[in-house]
Formats: structure tokens, C-alpha cells, sequence
């Protein structure tokens, strides 16, 4: 396995009413983000210390999931097309006691 750097783990933050209502809730604030499919706990959590090392954020806890590929389908003159979403793999992030990203802080 090769060795992943902190942009190749952490893809993009998470931007929805429920990881919005998670980061904003007290004392800890949980943040939600997709990472790479390769990325363990460990990774995960030295990767979002490192990017945002301007705030000074400590990372307390690391919870993963992998969200499947559900089939969707919509229908068109000539008949139903059938496909899928694609599966991808997201992080909550959880910080210690009154810290924040302030990224999500303007969302």
C-alpha cells in the first residue's frame, strides 16, 4: 500500500443539513468529511490535525463508514435507464471539548 499524504486522504468536507447540525452542537463539535476508500482511522485522524494545524485542532475520536451503491432509476421517451450511485467512504471527525474548524463555523 502506498503511502497517502493529507490532501489524498481527506477528499472534500461534507456539506448537509445533518454534518452542518453535528458540527454546531456543543461541547464537542463533530465534523463529516469523504476520504480516500485506502484511509484507516489513524490516517484519517493525522491528516485533518495536519491540514487544519492553523487552528490548532486536536482529534478525539474517528468514526467511519462506507456507504454502498444503491441502483436509481428514471424513466425517458425511449424506456427506463437503470444505473447506480457510487459508493464512497466518509468520516466523522470528532474534536476535543471547544474547539472548531471555522471552515464549517460560515456554512
Amino acid at each position: 500500500m502506498s503511502v497517502l499524504t493529507a490532501q489524498e486522504v481527506i477528499i472534500r468536507p461534507v456539506i448537509t443539513e445533518k454534518s452542518i447540525d453535528l458540527a454546531g452542537r456543543e461541547p464537542a463539535h463533530r465534523y463529516t468529511f469523504q476520504v480516500h476508500p485506502d484511509a484507516n482511522k489513524i490516517q484519517i485522524k493525522a491528516a485533518v490535525e495536519e491540514l487544519y494545524k492553523k487552528e490548532a485542532v486536536t482529534v478525539v475520536g474517528v468514526n467511519v463508514l462506507t456507504t454502498k451503491r444503491k441502483e436509481k432509476r428514471r424513466g425517458t421517451r425511449r424506456g427506463r435507464i437503470t444505473g447506480y450511485t457510487t459508493p464512497w467512504r466518509k468520516a466523522i471527525v470528532t474534536l476535543a471539548a471547544g474547539q472548531k474548524i471555522e471552515f464549517f463555523e460560515g456554512v
